[in-house]
């Protein structure tokens, strides 16, 4: 008689083996996923890409499931992983705060935070309205910390509205609202005004689009939907720039919205209980100022002979227009190895890359993948462990290899950061708290 079938009726056997074999196999797709994860976190950390750039997910060990949740529903893809049975930020400098995470984690495991133990942020000090401590000034956007486009548009409209509620309590003044930015929060704001039938004026000092303009050419941008006053909602999930940057327009054209570009704030005074606020072009008064700015601020200069031409530029807006010249672009990020991939693609073009540094640690591998393509190919020329000395009409002057020599030159693409507006809104009185990995 056989024992082992007197034991388990064999009708069992058929479905518990496959279940075993079920089993097995996702035991081992999930020891790969954690392998790849793990890799992914390694790759990181020796490309210096370990630092969130603002707001990102803490998660707590001790309560998380290891159920994944929050990895499929970040929408930028590949951010978070499994490790060891624990949700991992993989990839912290490509995060960019959809907060999406935490709000899919079943355990509430998940934390938001500014900045790192390392890497502090600084973020100006808001209430719930995103007034700061400043009575009448107010920041929303990226400035406050939120980058997110989705997160910028709605509290450009609810910094605005809560402007809206006071202003017919304020003293008379020629303006009740002055908005600092045309970039998605700016936008939001201004049709908030609008639509309060606030008299408001909205400047900035490049064009439309803020920090979205500085992306690279037909760079993807995500968002969600999000409804703005008089417009509506706005349904597209993900698009181009330029499609961005023309809805932007269209909206501004549609709505009869005036914005004054490239008009700069210059200057900000506080009399009574009105701001007396001189841009480069005149002078207002305004019960409240918001501002909408980037967190760039203004572009960072070379600070050499020459940086005045006009061939000199801060960003990459078309690499078409610098078809059949002599290009040299600065810097080490993204945008500087994106910029000169960009331009070397164009027919005719002889494109230089300078940086200071001795390698592109700052910049994504799949960026740095494509420079090297791009020199194998001799389409483009780096210089590392440089810098630019001078620039004229026709050349530029570069120090490399303790030497200087010259280069003929068309254009020069600097791209190496911004001024953060931390000074500016110091004078203002605004208080700014640095954030170590706190909320």
């Amino acid at each position: 008689m056989n024992i082992f079938g007197e034991l388990i009726d064999p009708t069992i056997l058929v479905y518990v083996v496959p279940m075993m074999f079920i089993w097995a196999a996702y035991q081992v797709y999930q020891r790969c996923r954690h392998q790849a994860a793990a890799q992914k976190q390694k790759e990181a950390q020796n490309s210096g890409l370990a630092e969130p750039a603002s707001l990102h997910p803490v998660i707590d060990p001790s309560s998380c499931l290891g159920c994944g949740a929050c990895v499929h529903a970040c929408p930028e893809g590949e951010i978070l992983g499994l490790i060891h049975g624990k949700a991992v930020l993989v990839n912290p400098s490509s995060c960019i705060g959809h907060g999406a995470c935490k709000t899919a984690c079943p355990r509430e495991a998940i934390t938001l935070v500014f900045g790192t133990e390392t890497r502090g942020v600084d973020i100006p000090v808001l209430k719930p309205n995103f007034e700061t401590n400043v009575p009448g000034i107010f920041v929303a956007g990226e400035l406050g910390g939120m980058g997110l486009i989705r997160n910028a548009l709605t509290q450009g409209v609810q910094a605005a509205d809560a402007i809206a509620k006071v202003a017919p309590k304020q003293p008379p003044a020629e303006l009740d609202l002055m908005i600092v930015g045309a970039g998605p929060a700016g936008i939001a704001a201004s049709l908030s005004a609008k639509a309060n039938n606030l008299k408001f004026v909205t400047i900035d000092q490049d064009s439309v689009g803020g920090t979205v303009a500085h992306f690279p050419r037909n760079k993807i941008v995500m968002t969600a939907p999000v409804v703005l006053p008089i417009v509506g909602k706005i349904r597209f999930k993900e698009t181009t720039k330029e499609a961005l940057l023309e809805f932007w327009q269209r909206i501004i054209t549609d709505t009869s919205l005036k914005i004054n570009h490239n008009e700069q704030l210059e200057a900000v005074d506080r009399q009574a209980h009105t701001f007396i606020l001189k841009t480069s072009r005149g002078e207002y008064s305004s019960r409240n100022l918001l501002l909408c700015l980037g967190r760039r601020g203004t572009p960072r200069k070379l600070g050499v002979d020459g940086e005045d031409l006009t061939k000199v530029v801060y960003r990459l807006i078309d690499s078409a227009q610098y078809r059949h010249q002599h290009v040299l672009v600065v810097g080490g990020g993204d945008s500087a190895l994106e910029a000169a991939i960009s331009i070397a693609e164009e027919p005719g073009t002889t494109v230089s890359l300078s940086y200071r540094g001795e390698s592109f640690s700052r910049a994504k591998p799949k960026n740095r993948e494509k420079l090297a393509a791009a020199v194998e190919k001799h389409d483009l020329k780096v210089m590392l462990n440089s810098t630019v000395s001078s620039i004229a009409k026709i050349s530029v002057d570069i120090q490399h290899n303790s030497g200087i020599f010259t280069v003929k030159n068309n254009a020069v693409i600097v791209c190496v950061g911004g001024i953060l507006p931390t000074p500016f809104l110091e004078k203002l009185g605004v208080s700014i708290e640095s954030k170590y990995g706190t909320a």
